[in-house]
């Protein structure tokens, strides 16, 4: 099985969607999230949201380094706008996704809906 980590600044928000949608609407991979730093807590909207509309639990996930993940096959960013860290085998691809934090609820669906829709084409 492939292993794919989903990596942004602060693993709190966007990489965190992405790992838990990919754990649900991919089981073909085996879905990590990491950040270049952490955040004592993961975005509680984000925990929310994806709770009540996608009746996904995102309760029990952390911020996580990258060097706290294993070596993965596919390393996607989320689109932080800032010089990643060399990650071991590169990057795969960049999903290029606005962060939502702040913004409404609507802003935060059409993210994990374009997350969602990106993780399905992941080959």
């Amino acid at each position: 099985m492939k292993k794919v980590a989903f990596i942004c600044v602060h693993n709190s928000c966007r990489s965190q969607i992405a790992e838990a949608l990919c754990k649900v609407y991919r089981p073909d991979l085996e879905a990590y999230s990491a950040g270049t730093e952490v955040k004592p807590q993961i975005n509680q909207d984000a925990v929310r949201i994806m709770k009540s509309i996608y009746n996904i639990d995102m309760s029990k996930q952390y911020s996580k380094l990258i060097s706290d993940i294993p070596h993965c096959d596919i390393n996607i960013s989320m689109g932080c706008n800032v010089r990643c860290p060399f990650i071991d085998g590169g990057f795969s691809d960049n999903f290029g996704i606005e962060d939502p934090t702040g913004k409404s609820d609507d802003e935060f669906i059409k993210v994990i809906e374009e997350i969602k829709n990106k993780i399905l084409k992941i080959k």
